[in-house]
This record gives structure tokens, C-alpha cells and sequence, in this order.
């Protein structure tokens, strides 16, 4: 017998109750996501799989003390860089919240240091407790429209999917690509035919939509109307209901799932900061809030849990059963939810809102830098004026839509300069990747600032470094600083830095622990709310002012984006 076949052997021997199990836990229910029952039985577990109900002889028994035993909550749509953490950080973060699987696109860091980035997260992702699977960036970089450090081809990703934990092709975000049959597209689709590709298309619609869908498009989590996920449920698409830290769609979108929908249904959250998890937990803060919304407990269990396990082809997660892997949830309270045990394979990993894995060593500091670019001066951040009108960024709270505006331009002695009294700032992508100098200006409204400058090398997609502000002078000051540091987040006054955030790996996340990452944020967020920052997540808003692949107007470092007919518009009228 081959070495499977001996532990299949084994399994199958305590299932028929020839040899005892491993743990016997008895004394509370069990959610069956089947059924979308409650069911009052023993679960019994053997070599970290579950193999049975009811009674056994067993080594353990774990008493549930009227408890409920829940699967692991699986993250089918996440972007561990959003975090900030490393992933053996984010995985002690998670676990006692009941997130147990996550499955993630790491084309934010594929955007900045390509293959070795991808590398690094499958490499510092292995053996961490936490089960983390990937798909294969799709588009690096996003688009023609933007400077990213590095570019994969179909033959690069295809590499990426012969690893166990690559499960497909991650969300397709060049919709037009699709849609016109662009070679180099189709040719990264083909790759991955036989398996799971995920879509990113929001507002696509009618014959579009149709033809997007032809290319083999499963999901998409980018819906923001119930009209627009309705009709992308109704096409055959498995709909990712939303719920980040940036994003917040599951109220839009709740009605969507009934009795009929459900199957094909997920909760996400896409992405989640630091604070966040910190504070409210990952996937039991979209679960609290699915139930909020009056989506059943149990079905919204099933949302994260069966619905993403089916959709990726993880067959042995996603629920509580024979031959299913042991990841479950004692629940203390189903509705309000409340964790009190968290086991992986078997494995008691989290109990009481704390991680019980040891720390995790970091080896010596990963090589994932990102910063080449000459230290900058007043002189590099000159506009000139070309005219009394300009195109200007309307940035909207609680959403990654900008509008765009045609404002009077403020003009300093022939040079186009920031007008605080108007809310119009300055806002500068300076490309850091290849040392090519080159520079996207526009103007920002909704921001708020007073005086001072932020900057960031977090801003999607391609992670050049963002910075706006009042003055020139600050802003030079705040992206000097960020290339000393490696990237990060930085705010600046008066030619004084007043708080950072470093992020040394690839400029996007640290190897320092969440509550570490969690005070340098706060610090951020503080120094900018003081320098009048209107919006209650500053950086967050300013992350997103750069990415040319969701509506309205953006900036990138080759200069503004009309998303909507995506291609580059001059900043002056």
C-alpha cells in the first residue's frame, strides 16, 4: 500500500469505530451547512479529518458545554497586503476571529517585485497555521495606463499554477481586454482553462457583460447596485458579496441572496486594515453584519464557509462532515456571534480571542525593495499653468468611485498650486519601481488638508508613491522620507516629519506585529486628521486615487485616467 493508502486505511478504521479517534467533541450543536440545520450531535475527528458523528471511543473528548460547532470561515477574495502584515502576522491575527482558510491575490506585491513577490508570499505563507491558497495574478500590471515594477506574462503565470496552493486565475480586471479579444488577454485565459478564474468587472452590463462572461469569467466582487449583481447572478457569475474596510456593499447587495440565489453567493471582505482587524476580527465582522442585514445565520455561515470551498474546488473544506477537514468554530453565541474556539485540522489554534501557535521567527530581512528613484526637490513638483480651468478628483467617502470636476485653476505666478481655502490640493504618483523620473500631477477635492502633506507607497494597483499636499516643500519633505524608509505611510508639516508607518517589504507591508503596525497607523491617521483630513481613513482614500481601473478619474504616474474610456485626459481644460 502507498503511504496514502495506509493513512486513508487508518481514517477509515476509526470511522467504522475499529480504532478510537482522536477527539470526540460532544455536548452541543453542530452547523450543518447542508441542510441549514442545527443538529445536536458528537463530531468525531481522526489524523485531523473528521469521520464521524455520535458516540466513539476516543484518546480526548472536548466538551462543548452547550456550544456550536461552526466550519472555518474561508476569505474567497482577500489581498493579504492590505494587511500590512506578513503572512505568518496575519494568520495569528485572524485565527482567533475563525478565519481558518483565505484565499488571496497577491497582485499587489506582483506589482511591485513580479515572480520574486508571488514567491515570497507563497514561501512565507507555508506552515503558519492559517491556510492560505492563491491565484495567479491576472494582470500585471492593471493596465497600459500606469508603470508597475514588473510585468507577468501568460508563460510567468502559468509557472505560478503548477504550485498546490495556486487555484487559478486571479480577477480579471482588464474587462476591455476581454471584451475586444486582445491577444496577449486570451492568451493568459487559455492558460487556465480547467481551472477557477475570477472576474473583476464593475458596472459591466448587457452585451459587454456578455461577451466578458464568454472568456470564462466565474465571479465577480465588485458589484455596488443589486440591479448589476442580479444580472451578473442571472448570467452564471458567483457573486462576491463584499464587506472591507474600504468597500462596504452587503447592504446594497443582501437582498440578493434567497433561498434560490444562496448557492451562489459568497461573503468577502476584499481587503482589511490593519485596525480593523485589530479591532472587529476578519470574517466574523462580515459574518455579524451579514445577520445584521437579516441573511439567516446559517446561511450566512454557508456564504463563507461550503459556497467558496465548492466554488474553488477545495473539497475537503467548507463544511463539517465525513472525510471533511477538521477546521470548525466553537461558537459560544450563533446569533450575536460570538468565538470562543478556533481548531485546524484538528488542532487547537485560537481560543478566547488570542492566538495559541508561537511566534513565528522571522528570517533576516526580505530583499523586496522597491525604491529607485532620486531624492526629489520643489523644483520636480512645478505645474505650469496651461490654462484657467482644470480637471480636478472629487474623492467620496466610503467608496473607491471618484468623481471628476472642472475647477478654476489657482494660479501662483504661472505655476498651478494647491488652494486649501477650496479644498484643492496638489497630488503627485512619482514612478519608484524603475528609476525612470517620470511624474502624473493633478488636483484632489474631498481630501480636506489644511497644511502639511501625506505620502504613501501604497497605491493600488501598481504601487508607485502617491503624495499630496498644501505646500511643495512638505510634499518634498514626505517623499524623501518614504525613500529612506523603504516605503510606507508618512505625514509631514512644516518641513517636519510628525508621524510614519514604515514598510520596508516591497514598500506594502512589515514583519512587525499587528498591534506595532496598528500604533504607527493611528499615528498617521492622527497627525493627518490634525492637519484638517476630513476623511475618517486618509491614507486609505489616498490609496485608492491611483488606481486606473475603477471609475471615475484617477492619477498615475504617466498622468490623469478617464477610467470610463481608459485613457489618459489632460489635467488642464
Amino acid at each position: 500500500m502507498t503511504e496514502w493508502q495506509q493513512r486513508l486505511a487508518r481514517r477509515l478504521e476509526a470511522a467504522r469505530g475499529d480504532r478510537p479517534v482522536d477527539l470526540l467533541f460532544r455536548g452541543g450543536k453542530v452547523v450543518n451547512v447542508f441542510t441549514g440545520e442545527l443538529a445536536s450531535t458528537s463530531v468525531a475527528v481522526f489524523d485531523g479529518v473528521v469521520v464521524g458523528f455520535g458516540e466513539r471511543q476516543a484518546n480526548e473528548i472536548v466538551e462543548l458545554d452547550g456550544g456550536i460547532l461552526s466550519p472555518g470561515f474561508i476569505d474567497g477574495h482577500f489581498h493579504l497586503e492590505s494587511s500590512l502584515l506578513i503572512p505568518a502576522e496575519f494568520a495569528r491575527a485572524v485565527l482567533p476571529h475563525g478565519t481558518t482558510t483565505v484565499v488571496a491575490d497577491p497582485h499587489e506585491i506582483a506589482n511591485v517585485a513580479g515572480i520574486a513577490g508571488v514567491q515570497f508570499m507563497l514561501e512565507a505563507s507555508e506552515d503558519i497555521g492559517l491556510e492560505v491558497f492563491y491565484m495567479a495574478p491576472s494582470c500585471v500590471p492593471a493596465t497600459h495606463l500606469e508603470t508597475a515594477g514588473a510585468e507577468l506574462s501568460a508563460n510567468d503565470i502559468e509557472k505560478l499554477a503548477q504550485h498546490p496552493r495556486v487555484l487559478g486565475l486571479a480577477e480579471v480586471m482588464n474587462f476591455p481586454g476581454v471584451i475586444m479579444g486582445d491577444e496577449s488577454m486570451l492568451d493568459k485565459l487559455e492558460r487556465f482553462l480547467d481551472k477557477t478564474i475570477d472576474g473583476h468587472s464593475p458596472g459591466l452590463s448587457g452585451a459587454q457583460l456578455d461577451a466578458y462572461l464568454c472568456g470564462g469569467i466565474g465571479s465577480d466582487h465588485e458589484c455596488t447596485r443589486l440591479e448589476e449583481a442580479r444580472e451578473k447572478l442571472g448570467k452564471g457569475m458567483h457573486i462576491m458579496l463584499r464587506e472591507g474596510s474600504q468597500a462596504r456593499d452587503l447592504e446594497a447587495l443582501s437582498p440578493l441572496v434567497t433561498s434560490q440565489t444562496k448557492q451562489r453567493c459568497m461573503l468577502v471582505s476584499d481587503d482589511c486594515h490593519p485596525e480593523d482587524l485589530l479591532e472587529q476580527g476578519h470574517m466574523n465582522r462580515v459574518l455579524k453584519r451579514a445577520m445584521e442585514l437579516s441573511i439567516d445565520p446559517i446561511t450566512a455561515i454557508q456564504l463563507a464557509s461550503l459556497n467558496p470551498a465548492r466554488y474553488f474546488g477545495l473539497r475537503t473544506l467548507g463544511a463539517i462532515a465525513p472525510g471533511y477537514q477538521a477546521d470548525m468554530v466553537l461558537l459560544n453565541s450563533l446569533q450575536p456571534l460570538q468565538i470562543g474556539r478556533v481548531y485546524k485540522k484538528g488542532k487547537l489554534v485560537a481560543k478566547d480571542g488570542k492566538c495559541l501557535l508561537a511566534k513565528k521567527p522571522v528570517a533576516a530581512e526580505v530583499q523586496l525593495i522597491s525604491m529607485n528613484l532620486e531624492e526629489l526637490k520643489e523644483e520636480d513638483l512645478r505645474v505650469q499653468v496651461q490654462g484657467s480651468e482644470m480637471r480636478a478628483i472629487r474623492a467620496i467617502p466610503n467608496t473607491l468611485i471618484t468623481e471628476e470636476e472642472i475647477v478654476t485653476v489657482a494660479d501662483r505666478q504661472g505655476q498651478a498650486v494647491s488652494d486649501a481655502n477650496r479644498d484643492l490640493l496638489k497630488i503627485v504618483v512619482i514612478e519608484r519601481h524603475q528609476g525612470s523620473g517620470r511624474k502624473g500631477f493633478g488636483f484632489v477635492r474631498g481630501l480636506g488638508l489644511r497644511k502639511g502633506a501625506l505620502a504613501s507607497t501604497v497605491a493600488h494597483d501598481s504601487h508607485n508613491l502617491i503624495v499630496v499636499g498644501v505646500s511643495d516643500s512638505d510634499m518634498v519633505v514626505a517623499a524623501n522620507t518614504l525613500r529612506e524608509l523603504g516605503g510606507g505611510l508618512v505625514v509631514v508639516s512644516d518641513g517636519q516629519v510628525q508621524a510614519q508607518l514604515p514598510l520596508p517589504v516591497a514598500g506594502l507591508i512589515t514583519a512587525a506585529s499587528l498591534e506595532q503596525v496598528v500604533a504607527w497607523k493611528k499615528e498617521v491617521n492622527q497627525a493627518a486628521l490634525e492637519l484638517g483630513a476630513t476623511l475618517e481613513h486618509p491614507f486609505m482614500a489616498l490609496s485608492f486615487l491611483a488606481l486606473p481601473v475603477i471609475p471615475k478619474l484617477k492619477l498615475t504616474d504617466q498622468g490623469l485616467v478617464d477610467v470610463e474610456s481608459f485613457t489618459h485626459v489632460p489635467l488642464f481644460v
